[in-house]
């Protein structure tokens, strides 16, 4: 594609994207649960076309040689069509975000001044992977009044082309205005690099995907990013842990679905616990068909089982592989954690009060956990409805982000003649 070709195609998605920000601006809380319902019910009708064209993708991506993890978070069934669905009728039900008073002040001089919510305007998603997250973030933008522009990934292309055109129906139908939601289906880098550099254009950049991805968009934007980065999660399970509790716990959090950014990567275990807890967790967990990796201490301790070392801390393997630290004390846990992890979603094992304080506020995560798996970090386990990903950033916003982490705030004055003296 020539570059003027490129900005072409830039200019009409701008342009388009702007007219309907407007639009969406002003649309009253029933007409945008109205647009959402009528998604979630186009999303069903066309649910087999969605499943056609995931299969397309699933078999592209086969002969590619994509690895378990990638072909887990592509693949489409009927749960998870229905989750997508409940997702849109979820967000209906939430309280509308925008025109939320933040603040009210009322000065000596008769002005009142009101701090209110806001769309944001124009948002550049750009995604890998999971076709779900095309319905998850329309459902959220359109609620909270952004327009946004959708790239996703080459490997799930047909999927989510289809889950597109069905919410494109489906909202179009119940006044959705036009160009709400626009999908790029271009493969050319170069005119998404050039899309997020179209500061006034484009209000708001979120990638989620791998760390080349995340490097990639931070390279080349000159609006404003929020990343929604890697998950080396981490539980600790301390010298006063319930044995009950952290084996339960560090199974579902490396287990019940491991390709996902809020799964355990890292088991750090205190040294007095770790010669009868390591073999008793070593034994469920290779069950479980996972591959353990762990310091010369865990070597030792699990000497009769087949364990590799460590080639690096900071890996995420989004697979069914763990990494296993013994580690002196709660110092040392929550050193390595904040050394070595993404700032995403860690935990503690423990029934000592002193521990959990300590813990909660030294280690430095978007989400931080007492005798829970990580893998609740998640907008609609949080009741946020969908979410648009995990932000590990610190500004403008942490955590999952939902709907009122999509809006941003102006003030309105109001007065009667007031002029400043």
């Amino acid at each position: 594609m020539h570059k003027e070709n490129i900005q072409h195609e830039i200019d009409l998605l701008t342009q388009n994207a702007t007219r309907a920000k407007e639009q969406l601006a002003i649309l009253t809380t029933e007409q945008k649960n109205a647009i959402l319902k009528a998604m979630a019910l186009a999303l069903d009708a066309r649910r087999e076309e969605i499943k056609t064209a995931n299969h397309k993708d699933m078999v592209l991506a086969q002969e590619k040689n994509l690895s378990s993890s990638m072909l887990e978070r592509l693949q489409l069934n009927d749960a998870r069509i229905d989750a997508m669905i409940s997702g849109l009728n979820q967000v209906a039900d939430l309280h509308d975000p925008v025109g939320r008073i933040l603040q009210e002040i009322k000065r000596p001089n008769g002005l009142l001044i009101k701090k209110i919510a806001v769309p944001i305007g124009v948002i550049l998603i750009i995604y890998e992977s999971r076709p779900n997250v095309t319905a998850d973030v329309a459902g959220l933008c359109l609620k909270s009044g952004n327009a946004v522009i959708l790239r996703g990934g080459s490997e799930a292309l047909y999927s989510n082309q289809a889950i597109f055109q069905a919410l494109v129906q489906g909202g179009t139908k119940a006044g959705m205005p036009q160009h709400s939601l626009q999908f790029i289906t271009s493969s050319n880098h170069e005119l998404t690099y050039t899309l997020m550099q179209q500061v006034g254009k484009v209000d708001l950049v979120i990638p989620r995907g791998g760390a080349g991805l995340i490097n990639a968009v931070m390279e080349h934007a000159r609006v404003p990013v929020v990343k929604h980065y890697q998950g080396i999660c981490h539980v600790y399970v301390d010298v006063a842990a319930d044995v009950n509790k952290a084996m339960a716990i560090v199974e579902n959090a490396k287990c019940q679905r491991p390709g996902v950014c809020n799964a355990m990567e890292t088991l750090l275990v205190h040294h007095d616990l770790a010669a009868t807890f390591l073999p008793k967790i070593a034994a469920l967990l290779q069950k479980r068909g996972v591959t353990l990796k762990g310091d010369v201490e865990t070597q030792r301790i699990l000497s009769g089982s087949t364990i590799a070392p460590v080639e690096n801390w900071s890996t995420e393997y989004l697979d069914l592989i763990l990494a296993i630290k013994v580690v002196p004390d709660l110092a040392a846990a929550i050193e390595h954690i904040n050394t070595f992890g993404s700032h995403h979603s860690d935990a503690i094992i423990t029934e000592d009060s002193v521990a959990k304080q300590r813990f909660l506020a030294a280690v430095d995560s978007a989400a931080v956990y007492v005798n829970a798996s990580t893998r609740f970090t998640d907008g609609a386990e949080f009741g946020m409805g969908a979410e648009i990903g995990i932000s590990t950033d610190k500004l403008p916003v942490r955590g999952p982000m939902g709907l009122e982490e999509l809006t941003a705030y102006k003030y309105i004055i109001l007065g009667n003649g007031q002029i400043r003296t």
